[in-house]
């Protein structure tokens, strides 16, 4: 979405790219104001998939205070030392997006794009030590969000309560899956 802002150069899409140009953190203020853009959009009338957002307290209060409901809350559990590891072993072909992993999606050539051949490359995020730093960082600011949701049934009637879900991570894309399906089904027919 950051990205997608910068590229159209709306007013708010310059605002992000001087801040990130400088390498500041886009602030709670601007990530709102850039959510309530796009889910404005015609693609997001009937629904939209947050991914990685909100990510702080202020985000998750900030979208009640303006009024944008949630219906489902997931929180997708894997152990440190599993995320280190899937996150360590990512490359990507930068010109395209396209990544791999090297045990979950290798490349058919180490270190070369399938489709290319170019060059893979390890992004500076995704190294092990940035990953640890980034662990610290999600345990203080995101981590919270969970006991937020949790307890969020305790808000008046004038918000949406959302379902909060927690499922276990690990396993493949396949099992993961059918875990979020199962439990997002088990949740509706409950809350009926």
């Amino acid at each position: 979405m950051l990205r997608d802002a910068v590229k159209a150069n709306t007013p708010l899409g310059l605002k992000v790219k001087a801040v990130m140009e400088a390498g500041r953190l886009v602030s709670d203020d601007t990530m709102l104001a850039l959510v309530k853009e796009r889910i404005a959009r015609a693609d997001c009338r009937n629904g939209f998939l947050f991914d990685g957002f909100p990510r702080t307290l202020p985000q998750a209060e900030g979208l009640r205070a303006e009024g944008i409901e949630v219906d489902l809350v997931i929180e997708i559990k894997v152990d440190a030392d599993e995320i280190v590891k899937r996150m360590s072993g990512r490359w990507v072909h930068l010109p395209s997006g396209r990544t791999y992993h090297v045990i979950h999606h290798p490349p058919k050539v180490a270190g070369k794009d399938d489709i290319t051949g170019e060059d893979l490359v390890q992004r500076e995020d995704d190294a092990g030590q940035t990953v640890l730093k980034r662990l610290d960082v999600y345990k203080v600011q995101t981590e919270p969000l969970a006991d937020y949701y949790a307890r969020s049934q305790h808000f008046d009637g004038t918000y949406n309560t959302p379902i909060f879900l927690q499922v276990m991570g690990t396993g493949d894309l396949d099992q993961v899956s059918k875990r979020i399906a199962k439990a997002i089904a088990n949740a509706q027919k409950d809350r009926r």
